[in-house]
């Protein structure tokens, strides 16, 4: 489940997006950066729709319409929406729970939302990496200098939240981790300490880490495979049934899976 476009609703509608791994240097407080850039002709909008993974993101944006600014998004519960217009880029780091307690004290607090941070010494150095060199190499430039803040200014993290760590990791990867006993039986914790670290470091409860990375794999699988059959895919995601994947879908895409495979390309 690494495909470069997952959480991503409609890839196809996409401008210029690079997903770059995190440096080792940070690699134990982001997962990896992503960087769009537009050109949007006037008078037009390209709408993004996102299902997001249950992580925070630290965001560095640029462009012709909204002033520059560095912003924190909190974990996503539901599908959500970004129009773009005119000229202009982003450079998001994904965090990882250990970096996330420095930037918020309750990462709840941020679920859904948006808010701005003030951290101009950040929105400096991205901008500068940006502006310069040619445009084929920016995001990788950019990156190297938001990796260098990060370094900077965030703490290294302590066992509590490389643990927490190692809690995303086996959520987001193991397709056989269907609930949150598995989780603290992997682990060797107790459950109780797998919901602490989740509501600490990352704002959601582990259960619904689960849910979102089975909807986002099944998301991926119907698009890259229209045909696929929904209840197969619903059983080897460890949904009870079709129904349930369905539920989930709706629940949180506004859609079930056979008209997100209808629209997931449109012209």
């Amino acid at each position: 489940m690494s495909g470069a476009d997952r959480g991503i609703l409609y890839p196809a509608r996409l401008p210029r997006f690079t997903r770059v791994p995190a440096p080792d240097r940070v690699a134990r407080l982001v997962r990896w950066f992503w960087v769009p850039e537009w050109d949007i002709a006037p008078g037009r909008t390209s709408r993004q729709h996102l299902v997001g993974f249950p992580a925070s993101n630290l965001v560095v944006e640029d462009g012709t319409d909204g002033p520059a600014l560095v912003g924190l998004a909190g974990p996503g519960t539901r599908r959500s929406h970004r129009d773009l217009t005119g000229r202009g880029w982003a450079v998001g780091a994904q965090l990882l729970p250990a970096a996330v307690p420095a930037f918020t004290d309750d990462p709840a607090l941020l679920l859904d939302r948006y808010v701005r941070l003030d951290h101009p010494d950040l929105l400096t150095a991205v901008q500068a990496a940006m502006a310069t060199g040619p445009a084929g190499t920016r995001p990788e430039r950019a990156v190297d200098a938001f990796a260098d803040w990060l370094v900077a200014h965030v703490p290294p993290p302590g066992p509590d939240a490389l643990l927490a760590n190692d809690l995303a990791e086996l959520v987001d990867g193991d397709r056989t981790v269907v609930r949150v006993e598995d989780v603290a039986a992997r682990l060797a914790v107790s459950v109780r300490t797998v919901q602490r670290l989740a509501r600490r470091h990352v704002g959601v409860p582990p259960a619904a880490m689960i849910r979102r990375r089975r909807l986002q794999e099944a998301a991926e699988r119907v698009r890259a495979d229209p045909a696929a059959d929904l209840a197969t895919l619903a059983a080897e995601l460890g949904y009870a049934d079709h129904a349930h994947l369905s539920h989930d879908f709706r629940a949180v895409l506004g859609l079930a899976p056979t008209e997100y495979r209808r629209t997931h390309d449109p012209a």
